[in-house]
């Protein structure tokens, strides 16, 4: 199995850690591409460290890049098993940094874009240990048939999309909504009207609030 590397930041206390985020990027993309959204979240979260992890794989369409699942057969059936595969990779990531923080075993949130979204929200669900929150922007829910026989928690899950995305189109998220809230899993929604496929303002901010309510609680 993948071992999983990437950078990390924080705490902005300068003390010990006590809270975990991890951000899980989007394909063809590494761990640096997230890495910068820790010192915004810090502010509201001073005792969390941020990690990026490099997803498990080289980007199988370009020279360069990782990725945590290959998308180059668009079955669902074949994203299904890519995304299981990396969720498996994920789980023992997630864990090795508990660890290595000496954090509780729930101390920790999981936030991804894209590709890396739809990796945390099907590995967040799934953990015998709830993380505190999922946040997943311009992703999608890969194999939502089999989230109610295998979800192990009920972890807050926010999804922020931006409408005019041309990549993951926002119907996927708004799909996602419906399974989720089927599955009694709490869900708060950002829908952008002008954003295309990427992170702004607004949706820091409410990430910001989200993982600072999550955290308090």
């Amino acid at each position: 199995m993948p071992k999983l590397t990437g950078p990390s930041w924080g705490p902005a206390s300068k003390g010990t850690p006590k809270q975990l985020v991890i951000l899980c990027h989007g394909v063809g993309a590494d761990g640096n591409d997230l890495i910068d959204l820790a010192p915004y979240w810090g502010r509201v979260l001073p005792e969390a460290v941020f990690v990026a992890p490099n997803g498990p794989e080289p980007f199988d369409m370009a020279p360069m890049g990782r990725q945590w699942f290959s998308i180059g057969d668009l079955d669902p059936a074949k994203l299904g098993g890519g995304v299981r595969r990396a969720a498996a990779v994920l789980n023992v990531f997630v864990d090795e940094q508990l660890a290595k923080y000496d954090l509780p075993p729930t101390a920790y949130a999981l936030m991804g874009f894209s590709q890396g979204a739809m990796t945390a929200l099907f590995t967040g669900l799934r953990r015998a240990d709830a993380p505190r929150a999922i946040l997943a922007f311009s992703g999608a829910l890969i194999d939502p048939s089999s989230l109610k026989a295998e979800m192990k928690n009920h972890a807050p899950v926010l999804l922020a999309h931006g409408e005019a995305d041309p990549v993951v189109p926002a119907f996927r998220s708004r799909e996602a909504e419906v399974v989720l809230r089927a599955a009694n899993v709490p869900v708060e929604v950002v829908f952008l009207a002008n954003l295309e496929h990427g992170i702004d303002e607004a949706i820091l901010d409410a990430g910001a609030l989200f993982l600072q309510r999550a955290f308090a609680g």
